[in-house]
């Protein structure tokens, strides 16, 4: 059985994020410094999460990267390690719907604000992926870094966090909507997910305000059977 303890693949063994930031925002007072990561805003299907993680100042977990380095494997062996490690942690998500209805920047303040309520603590300091706030603190208390999921470890454990629990939703969605391999592709765009669209239409999940759907069957044929052979292909309309 794969432990934990298994070696980094040699391709990622110079890429570690640091604690450069967070050491500089805790030497300026400020305790209690979050890192955010989003994933699912690009799917076709599930939620949008963001997470977010407190790290500790006197303790250190090595290994963790961004989570799009590593593989499936390797982000469930670093899962429970980067969990306990975290002074406090807790990933928020923003529903199919809530995406539909509020459109995806907002469906992503919405995740990210109950994900920053889920910590139980209020921040002295977000630190966010990507070049824009979605959490809404203000410049004075917030920092964006571009690739920070690469650099920063307090955005790159909140990174493993959000994408684990995130892949584990899609995977017990999977049972639910045989046919659609969301076990697989998470709701991710892939030719075998559009080839299940265009046989059978979105599902619940799917998000169907984007404009692929509106080329897409509605309720054409009845879902897939988990009891008889799949399709691999979807058939001529």
């Amino acid at each position: 059985m794969a432990t934990s303890r298994q070696q980094l693949r040699p391709s990622l063994r110079p890429k570690a994020p640091t604690l450069a930031l967070e050491r500089e925002l805790w030497g300026r007072g400020r305790e209690v410094v979050v890192g955010v990561d989003e994933v699912g805003r690009g799917a076709w299907a599930g939620p949008i999460s963001v997470g977010a993680a407190v790290l500790p100042p006197d303790k250190r977990v090595y290994k963790v990267r961004d989570s799009k380095m590593l593989t499936e494997a390797e982000r469930e062996r670093l899962f429970d390690r980067v969990a306990s490690w975290c002074r406090a942690w807790a990933v928020g998500h923003a529903s199919q719907v809530e995406c539909d209805s509020l459109g995806m920047s907002e469906a992503q303040r919405l995740a990210a604000r109950r994900a920053v309520a889920g910590l139980g603590i209020e921040p002295d300091h977000v630190l966010i992926d990507g070049r824009w706030d979605f959490v809404g603190k203000g410049p004075a208390a917030t920092t964006r870094i571009v690739k920070g999921d690469a650099t920063c470890l307090s955005i790159a454990a909140a990174s493993v966090l959000a994408k684990v629990t995130r892949d584990r939703i899609m995977r017990g969605e999977a049972q639910h909507y045989p046919g659609y391999d969301f076990d697989l592709n998470k709701g991710y765009p892939c030719p075998r997910h559009k080839a299940a669209l265009k046989a059978w239409g979105p599902t619940s999940i799917h998000r169907r305000s984007w404009v692929f759907m509106d080329n897409l069957p509605w309720g054409v044929r009845p879902a897939p059977d988990p009891t008889q052979p799949m399709l691999t292909e979807a058939p001529d309309l």
